[in-house]
């Protein structure tokens, strides 16, 4: 099969990016607007880009009912910072439950159950309950077009980590078994980490 992802809908072609990049690891974003109120929801396009500055990044894409941004990307570019938690199965079910489409203003932090708890050095709250959680400031946004599907490459620098002292190893490193994270498959599908394997790179 040979598609040209222009020549089909948007929704369509998001199907393919959604089906064939698996699995995909949770920005679990938390953010504020200028007006003090909280917002927290999931994005699966999110991964590292350096750890020198510390960096990572996510996508926002737009609402596909109306073309609309998110209240995450408006809260960001109006405070320029964030935070991102780190979904791990414990908190599975009320991070789905921000998954919905809310008023705007309305707190998912209310929704869904979830603690939110002051950060250190960004306004934005931390989720409590999250064994892992980056403080970023705001680096860039690059937008991807303005309809319905298109989005928003969010970049920010990270500040201030803060790692669960349940899942911390004496070598620095995070037990992954412990922190139990979740990645996103397609439409409705999730996937535990239960089977693992090693290579050793080549030198």
């Amino acid at each position: 099969m040979h598609l040209d992802p222009a020549s089909v809908p948007w929704d369509l072609a998001y199907k393919y990016l959604n089906g064939a990049i698996l699995p995909r690891p949770i920005a679990f974003v938390s953010t504020i607007d200028e007006e003090g109120r909280t917002n927290l929801a999931p994005f699966s396009f999110f991964t590292a880009v350096a750890a020198n500055p510390m960096t990572i990044c996510f996508s926002v894409m737009r609402r596909g009912s109306d073309g609309g941004k998110k209240d995450t990307l408006r809260n960001i570019e109006a405070t320029k910072e964030f935070v991102v938690n780190m979904v791990s199965e414990a908190i599975a079910e009320p991070m789905n439950v921000t998954a919905g489409e809310y008023p705007h203003g309305d707190s998912e932090f209310d929704r869904s159950g979830l603690t939110p708890i002051p950060s250190i050095l960004v306004r934005a709250p931390r989720v409590k309950e999250s064994l892992v959680n980056f403080e970023c400031r705001l680096t860039q946004i690059v937008e991807i077009g303005e309809e319905k599907g298109a989005g928003a490459l969010v970049i920010g620098q990270v500040v201030q980590i803060h790692v669960d002292d349940s899942i911390a190893e004496d070598n620095h490193r995070i037990n992954t078994a412990k922190l139990n994270p979740i990645g996103r498959l397609a439409a409705s599908d999730y996937v535990r980490i239960t089977d693992t394997f090693s290579m050793i790179r080549p030198k």
